[in-house]
C-alpha cells in the first residue's frame, strides 16, 4: 500500500487496536474432517476467510517517537546536524536528501528492516491464532523486551595492565595420555587458562563441576580433555556433549577431532540442519563421542540409536544459552535416561537461577568453577548510537568505512531483517554475508569460515544463529537492533575483545 503523502514532521507510526488485527475465521462442523495415515480425509471443506484490517484516513492516532537528537557518545562516530539531515557518507554511497515529496516509508522500529526510501511496511500474510496481537518478530505469542537503561550498553574498556593468571599446573603436571599430552602441545597449548587450570584436575579424578565463565576462556578444552584421556584409557567409555547451536556442536566435535589425532576415536555431530541418516549410520558404526544439540538428540533417542545407558559423561556446554533457547524439557529428559552413576559437567557463562536447579537436580557434589569477574567483558568498548529515522543505515555505512573496523558482527532480531540488512551493505560495496537459521547448515559454516579467514568483513547475524559460534579477532560488534534482554546483550558483545585484545561493542538506540 503506497501513497504519496506530504510530510510535515516526524515519519509516524501507526497504532493499531485489537480490532484492526487481522483475524481468522474458521466454519467447520464437527467431525468434517478427520486424520487419515496419508493426511486428511476428503469431506466437506472447511471456510477459511481473512478480515481485512481497516485503515483510518485523517482520524488515525499516532505514537510516533520524534527524530532524535545527533549521534552522541564516543565522538569519533558519524554526526548529524538537524532534524531531516542525512550522516555525511563513504565513497560509491548515495545521500538523498528528506524530500516531502517523496513516497512515505513506515520504518517502525528498527525490527522492521526499513532503512528509508522504499516502503518496508508490509502485513504479515499469517493469521494470528489464539486472539492475541501477533509477535513482532517471532512465532505466536510474541515476546517482551527487557527495558533496559541505555547507561549499560556505555563502558570504556580498561587500559590498565591486565594481572596474568599464574597457573598453578601445566599440561604436563597432569596425569593425561602421553600422545593427548603431544597433541596439545601441537596446537599451541602449553599453558592451561583459569577455567582450565582449575576444573580439570577435578573432572580427571570424576568429579562433578559446574564451571562459570565467559565466552572463550578455553571451557572447550577443559571438559574435553578428561573425556579423551578417560576414552583411551578406558575403550567402552561413552561421552556426551550437549550445546545450543549446530555450529558450537560442530566446533566443539573439530577440537575433539584435533585433540585425539593419532587415538582412532570416533565422534558424530548429531545436529539438526544435516542429514540424519548418516549420523545413524556413524552411530550403528559406533562412537566414542556425541556432540549434538538437544532436539536432534531426543529425535535419536527416539529412534533408538543411542544407547543412553551406556553413556557415563554429560557436559551441557552454553548451559544458559539452551536454557533461553526453549530446550530445558528436552535437556531434562535426556539427564533422566542416562545412568545415576554419570560424571557430570555444566559450563555457563553466567548462573542464573534455573541453571542452579538443574544443578542441584542432576549433579552430585558439584565444585563450582568461576573465573568471571563481572558481566560485561572489562576488554570491549562499549557505547551507544543514534541516528535519525532515515539515517540508521548511512551511520552504520560511516561506522564501517572506518580503517580499524576489520571484522565485523551485526546483530539483528529477525532473520527477514538480517537478510535485508545485508543485502542493503552488499548493494553499498561491503563484503557481506547473512547468518541465520534458514539458510542450510555449509552456507552459514560458510559464513563463519569466510569471517575468519578475512575473506569478507561482515556477518550480519541473529541471536539464534550466532550463538557458540567461535570466530577469533572480531573488532567490532554492532547491535543494529536493540537486544531483548541483558543477557543477550553480554553474549553478543562476548564475540569481540577475547583473550588480551580489546574490541568495540555499538549499539544502535
Amino acid at each position: 500500500m503506497n501513497k504519496n503523502t506530504t510530510n510535515s514532521g516526524p515519519s509516524p507510526r501507526k497504532s493499531y487496536s485489537s480490532s484492526d488485527s487481522r483475524r481468522t475465521t474458521f466454519n467447520k462442523k464437527p467431525g468434517t474432517s478427520s486424520f487419515s495415515k496419508g493426511g486428511f480425509s476428503s469431506g466437506p471443506k472447511k471456510a477459511f476467510s481473512f478480515a481485512k484490517p481497516s485503515f483510518k484516513k485523517g482520524g488515525s492516532s499516532y505514537s510516533g517517537r520524534p527524530r532524535t537528537a545527533p549521534l552522541v557518545g564516543n565522538s569519533s562516530y558519524p554526526s548529524t546536524s538537524s532534524y531531516g539531515s542525512r550522516p555525511r557518507t563513504g565513497p560509491g554511497s548515495e545521500a538523498r536528501p528528506y524530500s516531502s515529496s517523496r513516497t512515505s516509508s513506515y520504518a517502525g522500529s528498527s525490527r522492521s528492516g526499513g532503512y528509508g526510501g522504499k516502503s518496508s511496511f508490509s502485513r504479515s500474510p499469517r493469521p494470528s491464532f489464539g486472539g492475541g496481537r501477533p509477535s513482532r518478530g517471532g512465532r505466536g505469542g510474541g515476546f517482551k523486551k527487557d527495558r533496559i537503561d541505555e547507561n549499560m550498553f556505555i563502558n570504556k574498556a580498561t587500559v590498565q595492565q591486565e594481572e596474568k593468571y599464574i597457573a598453578k599446573h601445566a599440561f604436563t603436571d597432569f596425569d593425561i595420555h602421553e600422545t593427548l599430552s603431544m597433541n596439545l602441545i601441537k596446537k599451541g597449548i602449553v599453558h592451561p587458562s583459569p577455567i582450565q587450570d582449575q576444573s580439570i584436575p577435578v573432572a580427571l579424578k570424576g568429579g562433578d563441576i559446574v564451571g562459570i565463565a565467559s565466552t572463550g576462556t578455553g571451557k572447550t578444552a577443559a571438559f574435553l580433555i578428561p573425556i579423551i584421556n578417560k576414552m583411551v584409557t578406558d575403550r567402552n567409555h561413552k561421552a556426551m556433549v550437549l550445546a545450543p547451536t549446530r555450529e558450537l556442536a560442530i566446533q566443539v566435535q573439530e577440537e575433539f577431532k584435533q585433540f585425539t589425532h593419532g587415538m582412532r576415536l570416533f565422534s558424530v555431530a548429531a545436529v539438526g540442519g544435516l542429514p540424519i541418516g548418516k549420523q545413524m549410520r556413524e552411530l550403528e558404526h559406533g562412537v566414542h563421542l556425541i556432540v549434538g544439540t538437544p532436539g536432534r538428540v531426543k529425535d535419536l533417542i527416539a529412534r533408538n540409536k543411542i544407547p543412553t545407558e551406556k553413556i557415563t559423561t554429560i557436559v551441557l556446554d552454553e548451559a544458559d544459552r539452551m536454557l533461553d533457547m526453549g530446550f530445558i524439557d528436552d535437556m531434562k529428559m535426556i539427564l533422566k535416561l542416562l545412568p545415576e552413576s554419570r560424571q557430570g559437567m555444566f559450563f555457563s557463562a553466567t548462573f542464573a537461577p534455573e541453571i542452579k536447579r538443574l544443578c542441584s537436580d542432576f549433579l552430585k557434589d558439584p565444585i563450582t568453577v568461576s573465573v568471571k569477574t563481572r558481566d560485561t567483558a572489562s576488554s570491549v568498548d562499549q557505547d551507544v548510537i543514534r541516528a535519525p529515522r532515515g539515517g540508521k543505515l548511512d551511520a552504520l555505512h560511516e561506522i564501517l568505512i572506518k580503517p580499524e573496523t576489520k571484522k565485523v558482527l551485526i546483530f539483528r532480531e529477525t532473520k527477514r531483517a538480517t537478510d535485508e540488512l545485508a543485502r542493503e551493505l552488499r548493494d553499498r560495496g561491503f563484503k557481506v554475508s547473512a547468518l541465520h537459521g534458514d539458510m542450510r547448515s555449509r552456507e552459514r559454516n560458510r559464513a563463519v569460515e569466510n569471517l575468519s579467514k578475512g575473506m569478507i568483513q561482515i556477518v550480519v547475524a541473529t541471536d539464534v544463529a550466532a550463538r557458540g559460534i567461535d570466530i577469533p579477532d572480531v573488532t567490532h560488534v554492532i547491535n543494529y537492533d536493540t537486544p531483548s534482554t541483558y543477557d543477550t546483550y553480554i553474549h553478543r558483545i562476548g564475540r569481540t575483545g577475547r583473550g588480551n585484545k580489546t574490541g568495540t561493542a555499538l549499539t544502535f538506540i
